[in-house]
C-alpha cells in the first residue's frame, strides 16, 4: 500500500466509515441530486484506519455487482491506495482451483471492509461542500440555507 493505515487499537468501538460505505454516499444538497458530479464524494485530508475483520467471501461476491467500480477506482486512487483492476473482477477470479479465496478477494476484503476513514472530509464534486468525518462518522447535516 502506498499510504499507511493506522492500525486500530481500541476494539470496543468499531470504525464506521468503511470504504465500502463511500460507494453508496452522495451529496445531500437538493441541487446536487441530479448531478453526476455529486458522486462519489471525494476524501480530503483523510486519516485511514485498518480494522481486522473476518473474511466473508460470500459477502464480497454479493457486493461486487452492486458497486460502482469506476467510483471505487477513483476513491482508491485519491486515497493513495493500490490501483484496482480496470474491470470488476469476475466471480471465478475470487477463488483459486481448490476453492480457497484468491488474493484478489483478500485484497478487495481489505480495501472494502477493513479500511476505514477515521477523520477527514468528504467533498462533493458538484458544489464543493465539505462534510466533516470525525471518529469514523460523517456529518451530513446541512445548514438551513443549503437544504
Amino acid at each position: 500500500m502506498n499510504r499507511q493505515c493506522r492500525p486500530r487499537r481500541d476494539t470496543r468501538t468499531p470504525a464506521k466509515m468503511k470504504l465500502l460505505t463511500l460507494n453508496f454516499l452522495t451529496c445531500a444538497r437538493k441541487t446536487c441530486k441530479s448531478s453526476a458530479d455529486a458522486f462519489p464524494l471525494h476524501p480530503k485530508e483523510a486519516e485511514l484506519e485498518q480494522v481486522e475483520i473476518e473474511l466473508n467471501p460470500v459477502f464480497i461476491k454479493n457486493m461486487l455487482p452492486r458497486l460502482d467500480w469506476e467510483a471505487m477506482k477513483t476513491l482508491a486512487n485519491e486515497l493513495g491506495l493500490p490501483n484496482l483492476p480496470a474491470e470488476t473482477p469476475a466471480p471465478e477470479e475470487l477463488a483459486d482451483e481448490s476453492g480457497e479465496p484468491s488474493q484478489t478477494l483478500k485484497d478487495l476484503h481489505t480495501l472494502l471492509m477493513e479500511t476505514a476513514i477515521a477523520n477527514g472530509k468528504l467533498v462533493c464534486g458538484n458544489c464543493s461542500h465539505e462534510y466533516a468525518v470525525k471518529e469514523g462518522i460523517a456529518n451530513f447535516l446541512l445548514p438551513s440555507h443549503m437544504v
